[in-house]
């Protein structure tokens, strides 16, 4: 309660708290590709928003409310984004490989939240792990690794 009369008196004196998740943060980078993962067959569903609510938690150690901001953040980015190439060239520049490949199971984690993987979604996958220097093998090693995870297999 007293933080919310705190941020009251800061909004009206105009001093508003920065944002935790700057454009060129490597999290919401990649929690924007999963949202643009979890909603390629319509909107973000209460499942594909707990599903990606819990991988950006555990997966980025975040607190409930730094978890939520991050979500926010990254469905507003990815409304605006125009393609994959901002998103991808953050985590290219951030992240080593083994980061890149982290990022790719994550990805293949939202895209099985309905137990069933499209052409369509395979082909994106394909796309941003292609942007992302990960090798059509390892892309399919880590689809399989999540598939065999309790979900059903997917296509291809």
């Amino acid at each position: 309660m007293l933080k919310e009369i705190a941020s009251f008196f800061s909004e009206l004196a105009g001093e508003t708290e920065p944002p935790h998740f700057q454009d060129n943060d490597y999290r919401l980078a990649a929690a924007a590709l999963m949202v643009h993962v979890a909603t390629l067959d319509g909107d973000l569903s209460d499942e594909d928003h707990a599903k990606l609510h819990e991988l950006v938690k555990t997966r980025f150690e975040l607190t409930d409310e730094l978890t939520t901001e991050l979500v926010d953040a990254a469905v507003a980015a990815d409304r605006d984004a125009v393609d994959f190439y901002h998103f991808t060239h953050t985590l290219m520049r951030v992240l080593d490989e083994p980061g890149r490949q982290r990022i790719v199971e994550m990805l293949w984690e939202m895209a099985y939240t309905d137990h069933k993987v499209t052409e369509f979604e395979d082909n994106v996958m394909w796309r941003i792990a292609d942007l992302l220097g990960i090798s059509a093998q390892q892309r399919l090693e880590l689809k399989r690794r999540v598939a065999g995870e309790g979900n059903e297999s997917g296509n291809g």
